[in-house]
């Protein structure tokens, strides 16, 4: 850069504009496309630079996130514009696991809607039928009862 502003006659004692670098992607992301690193590129923008909405400010916050919507190459991502990853997808295969009082007690369940961590979904239990509410756990277990 200094050379840059050596060439546009500033010298050297010149005041050189910081910059601030965000994620943007390389080509369209679709809505539903997990992100993954080949996604994204850094690009350099003025420090006045001012989004209308908070963005993700690191390649990394965006890593293994899901679009909410469609986003543009070059553009900077809007942090409600990505959602964490579902581990739980409704209609799939998940175990429940019962625990309450030092009692654990696990079983085959079906999730009735999408859930990702620390959140609440509810799961049929595949050998009674009954419905039970649970918790996503990090493993991708639903957690049902109290601890």
């Amino acid at each position: 850069m200094l050379a840059t502003a050596w060439a546009l006659g500033l010298g050297s004692g010149a005041a050189i504009a910081a910059e601030q670098r965000l994620p943007v992607p390389v080509a369209t992301i679709y809505a539903g496309d997990v992100i993954k690193p080949m996604m994204l590129r850094e690009q350099d923008f003025p420090e006045s630079y001012r989004p209308r909405l908070p963005v993700v400010d690191t390649v990394a916050r965006a890593m293994g996130r899901i679009a909410r919507r469609t986003l543009l190459p070059g553009e900077t991502i809007p942090v409600i514009a990505l959602e964490e990853a579902k581990l739980v997808t409704r209609g799939g295969p998940t175990v429940i696991v019962f625990e309450e009082h030092g009692v654990v007690i696990t079983t085959q369940g079906t999730a009735l809607a999408n859930a990702a961590v620390n959140e609440a979904v509810s799961v049929r239990n595949s050998a009674t039928g009954r419905i039970v509410p649970g918790i996503v756990q990090p493993d991708g277990r639903v957690r049902t009862g109290q601890p």
